[in-house]
């Protein structure tokens, strides 16, 4: 009997074997199969960022000095080529006057510069004017302020730099005679005064860099536009109401040349040109009031654009031209790089002297009777020395900038 049980057993065993095994086969190959599949199936990427276009129509000197440490000799070569072109006979001076040579950008753009574009590869916008083999005439270099020839093309941009010139080095040596062959270029130096006009010889101090721009002079004629009949006491810009700046190297290369040894000299760029953050001051100026007024002058927009003080103030008018530049100017804290150092404050304006701020509006102050008239109506615009201002409320140093009255002595019966 127990042989019969254990052959029993054996026979189930080999019959379940032989009924399971092709079962398992089955799920064994479809189990390898779907393994097969799913590795041939193509697996998904994954995307990857791509990188910013580069614009290579609009130059950075961030990206070639900041990013890649280039130097500004890498590029510009002092003096150009060109320089006794663009100015002719004895106004020429070794000057960076052309943009870099060609040989400057292949070392990095070889790419770009052979870039199958048509009419001509985009990077060669940012020197020619028309970007075009036909016409290969490039822009006036932007150090050639002083340059009026009507055949070149100025281009209009914003410059990345600053200039840091030092105010309060310069005051007591930048009046100067003309150079005379011969000289020793240091003894150009002269005492000078800060008198705005002089009866003889050459200007001094400011004078030297900073004229009134297209004055009225002898002009029957003060506005710069022909104002409307019932103009009133209402605000239209009038001439000599700006200063020139220096908008190119002239002034300044007549001291730091090569032959003078004075430092720095035309070599070194960086220690006059910084690179800079572009501040955004509220200004006294509006667009549409220049607009209307038919103001087309690049240079008067300029310099009103940026006029972060008094708007309408205008330096030819009144007794301003006779009066001290450091006057009004606080020229030692002047940092050229840092417009909010440039602002004139309200004091300069009369304080305890009187001129446009006295004690009261009888002694006749021009701040006096705005504010008084600002008190008594809100809606009143000040227009004396403000464009944009002049609607705002009174600012505190304004109130502060009254002197005190003048106790009455007592006398003696």
């Amino acid at each position: 009997m127990k042989l019969r049980y254990q052959g029993l057993v054996a026979f189930t065993f080999a019959a379940s074997l032989l009924f399971l095994t092709p079962q398992l086969m089955s799920i064994a190959a479809r189990t390898e199969s779907g393994n097969e599949t799913q590795q041939r199936r193509p697996q998904k990427k994954v995307a990857t960022p791509k990188k910013p276009r580069v614009d290579y129509t609009k130059f950075s000197h961030q990206t070639h000095v900041v990013t890649q440490k280039l130097v500004c000799n890498s590029c510009h070569k002092v003096p150009s080529k060109n320089f006794k072109e663009v100015r002719k006979g004895e106004a020429a001076f070794p000057d960076v006057s052309d943009f870099p040579e060609h040989a400057s950008c292949l070392n990095c753009h070889r790419e770009q510069f052979f870039a199958r574009e048509r009419p001509a590869p985009a990077i060669c916008s940012n020197c020619h004017v028309k970007n075009s083999p036909k016409d290969t005439s490039r822009w006036l270099f932007p150090s050639l302020g002083d340059v009026n020839d009507p055949t070149k093309k100025r281009r209009e941009f914003i410059s990345e730099f600053g200039v840091g010139f030092p105010h309060d080095k310069h005051i007591d040596v930048v009046g100067f005679n003309a150079p005379r062959p011969g000289r020793d270029p240091r003894g150009w130096f002269v005492t000078v005064s800060l008198q705005e006009k002089k009866k003889d010889g050459p200007p001094k101090s400011c004078p030297v860099c900073h004229q009134t721009y297209q004055p009225q002079g002898d002009s029957s004629e003060e506005f710069v536009t022909k104002p409307p009949k019932n103009i009133g006491d209402a605000f239209w810009l009038k001439k000599g109401t700006f200063k020139t700046t220096p908008n190119s190297h002239t002034v300044c290369f007549t001291c730091h040349s090569a032959d003078s040894g004075i430092a720095p000299a035309p070599t070194d760029c960086n220690v006059c040109h910084k690179l800079v953050t572009p501040q955004s001051l509220k200004v006294d100026f509006d667009l549409k009031l220049a607009t209307s007024m038919g103001i087309t002058d690049a240079t008067m927009l300029s310099k009103w654009s940026r006029r972060i003080s008094a708007g309408a103030f205008r330096h030819e008018g009144g007794e301003h031209p006779d009066l001290n530049c450091m006057g009004c100017h606080n020229v030692p804290t002047m940092n050229t790089l840092d417009a909010k150092t440039l602002k004139v404050q309200v004091r300069s304006c009369g304080g305890p002297d009187g001129c446009h701020i006295t004690a009261t509006t009888d002694d006749g102050g021009a701040l006096n009777f705005e504010i008084d008239q600002k008190k008594k109506d809100a809606t009143f615009v000040c227009t004396k020395c403000h464009t944009t201002f002049g609607k705002e409320g009174v600012p505190e140093d304004h109130l502060k900038a009254f002197p005190e009255p003048k106790k009455k002595s007592a006398t003696s019966e």
